[in-house]
């Protein structure tokens, strides 16, 4: 199984507060039976995305998995937060914020309202090479009252990501039926 959302690395955002904490996470992970999983710490105007601190912690992680001989593979990628700077930065440089570099790019919208404009967005990205990934839209108030948006933007070629927690009902109820419409 691959977790392509996780705030596993620590002092990066608002996930692990140190590397024991990310040990922790890991092995917890390895224990659910997931082998891969993608480091995504925040991109947006609190926390500053940095790829070259964050491949480093990836490496030091990594190399502690191995001398613990935890089977679990580290990948890069980021929790992108739509700001003017960051899409101008995306469209500039699409490997930057991307999955291991390789296009795929999510995209984290507010759990109330939407952004204007995101469908010409979503367009824009494409056309610069990004595969947009919507991060737990069950969980957008207004996508659960009205899907219409997002079914026009899976057509477009936009994918989901939804939250585990969602599935089993950690999010409420209309984020878990949601989910599993999705």
């Amino acid at each position: 199984m691959i977790d392509i959302h996780h705030h596993l690395l620590w002092d990066l955002d608002d996930g692990a507060t140190s590397v024991e904490v990310s040990l922790d996470m890991a092995r917890m992970a390895a224990a659910d039976g997931i082998t891969h999983v993608v480091c995504t710490p925040h991109a947006n105007g609190r926390y500053e995305y940095q790829p070259e601190v964050i491949d480093g912690k990836i490496a030091e992680l990594q190399r502690l998995l191995e001398s613990e001989r935890i089977s679990l593979q580290l990948g890069r990628g980021c929790d992108f937060h739509m700001s003017y700077e960051n899409i101008q930065a995306a469209q500039d440089d699409p490997a930057r914020y991307s999955i291991n570099g390789l296009g795929y790019l999510l995209v984290e919208i507010p759990d109330y309202g939407l952004p204007r404009g995101l469908a010409e967005v979503f367009y824009q990205m494409q056309i610069a090479g990004l595969t947009p990934i919507l991060t737990h839209p069950e969980r957008n108030r207004t996508l659960q009252t009205d899907q219409s948006l997002l079914l026009e933007w899976l057509r477009g070629g936009v994918l989901v990501q939804v939250t585990a927690g969602s599935v089993v009902g950690r999010m409420g109820k209309r984020a878990e039926r949601m989910a599993h419409e999705l």
